[in-house]
């Protein structure tokens, strides 16, 4: 089945439940403070134009952080309301969790028409993959929208068990479906000469990406976090340093 877009769905009239990657760096000294916004900037063509389309209701839901499956306030995405409701000209409600049973009736009875749910990692069950969980998240939408590029490759509740549930109207966002599309020119018809760069913390996360690249590339550098694991299995001592092995 071919992944749709945002373009093709119908939005009007409907409550649209969509998974962003709302997770963002927030200030060290306790203030709350994001420091770097480009995560939730990215999710802003996406917002804007389900907002376009007159949805009764955008409930937003992401991560933030690894709260390891409890509540704590630190990783609250209340920073992230905030921020939605300044760059987009409106409130954002923020609910007390993502599971309340009073989520319902709010989504049905209140005036924003943009409401945010709080960290979905408070809930175990949602980096548990749990179907439970999931159907819960589902039953607040008519559509579901995934913009979450970050956490596509995750099987968690609202980022993959969530889908099953709407077979018919699930859709990729416009950082999505970017993302896709530039994967797949540059695995499938590439410039050449061909040098592949990657980076970041985990080479496991990464490691199909890495199989299906050596396939098409003249060479592929890798550097940061990710380094550290080929060098140690080449034999080399890399001390305390992050390593996913």
């Amino acid at each position: 089945m071919a992944l749709k877009y945002v373009t093709e769905g119908n939005f009007n009239n409907k409550n649209v439940i969509a998974r962003f990657d709302f997770n963002v760096p927030l200030s060290k000294d306790g203030s709350g403070k994001i420091t770097d916004t480009t995560r939730i900037d990215s999710a802003l063509p996406t917002i804007k134009y389900i907002l376009e389309q007159n949805p009764k209701k955008l409930i937003m839901m992401s991560h933030l952080g690894r709260p390891d499956g409890e509540v704590k306030m630190k990783y609250s995405l209340a920073p992230v309301a905030k921020y939605l409701a300044e760059v987009l000209g409106q409130e954002v409600l923020l609910t007390e969790s993502c599971t309340d049973r009073s989520i319902k009736t709010i989504i049905k009875l209140n005036k924003q028409k943009l409401i945010l749910l709080e960290n979905l990692r408070f809930h175990k069950e949602e980096t548990d993959g749990n179907d439970e969980f999931a159907k819960t998240l589902s039953e607040y939408g008519d559509v579901f929208v995934h913009d979450a590029f970050g956490t596509a490759h995750r099987k968690h509740a609202s980022t993959y068990q969530i889908i099953k549930y709407f077979p018919n109207n699930s859709f990729g966002g416009f950082l999505l479906q970017k993302e896709v599309e530039a994967l797949n020119k540059i695995v499938d018809k590439p410039a050449q000469p061909f040098i592949g760069i990657m980076g970041g913390a985990k080479v496991s996360d990464k490691i199909k990406i890495i199989e299906k690249l050596l396939v098409s590339v003249d060479k592929l550098l890798i550097g940061g976090a990710m380094a550290y694991p080929f060098l140690k299995a080449s034999g080399h001592n890399v001390g305390k340093s992050l390593c996913d092995d």
